[in-house]
């Protein structure tokens, strides 16, 4: 393996552990009502988890309500327990053929609390950037004890190993400043 395909793959393995922090913080909720909040979940769709999003639109028609449009009526049963169970905080209330979650505004509170969820977020992103370092590191070095590469070839690769760790902590850092401000703007 040479040492442009593990940074391919180091690559590779940031940007999904990236994505996936991304989706984490879309998912905490705001004052503000969003469709993120909830396309996400996992409804049992006949025995299959199925996501949200598959099974019905979802839309924000203003700032405090959302509204989920099954296009199976059948599913308003699941998608509610589902609602009920996760840890949004809302109650939804249908009609037969929608579901609507009204979004209430934070407290003080509980815009620090999720304040605090947040950098856990972002440091739980950074933890995983770092591991994901580490493993690449020793992947490099073990090409260099293999005498596969050269001493500066594995200086090189650690180097640019770093400065994509970098890259994406950066991308973090705008991340969670980004999302902190909103969680705190009343």
């Amino acid at each position: 393996m040479a040492i442009k395909e593990i940074l391919h793959n180091t690559e590779e393995k940031m940007k999904k552990a990236f994505e996936s922090m991304n989706r984490q913080f879309h998912e905490v909720r705001t004052g503000r009502a969003s469709p993120s909040l909830v396309e996400g979940m996992h409804i049992d769709y006949y025995g299959t988890p199925t996501m949200l999003k598959q099974l019905a639109a979802i839309s924000a028609p203003d700032a405090h309500l959302i509204v989920i449009q099954p296009w199976d009526p059948t599913a308003i049963v699941e998608i509610e327990k589902t609602i009920m169970k996760s840890n949004l905080g809302i109650t939804p209330s249908n009609d037969g053929k929608m579901i609507r979650l009204s979004v209430p505004q934070l407290s003080k509170e509980r815009r620090q609390e999720l304040a605090k969820l947040i950098h856990k977020m972002a440091e739980d992103g950074r933890v995983a950037m770092r591991t994901i370092r580490r493993d690449a590191k020793e992947a490099v070095e073990k090409l260099e004890k293999d005498k596969l590469i050269s001493e500066d070839d594995k200086f090189r690769g650690i180097d640019e190993l770093q400065k994509a760790v970098d890259r994406y902590i950066a991308r973090i850092d705008e991340l969670l400043k980004n999302k902190e401000k909103e969680v705190l703007e009343f």
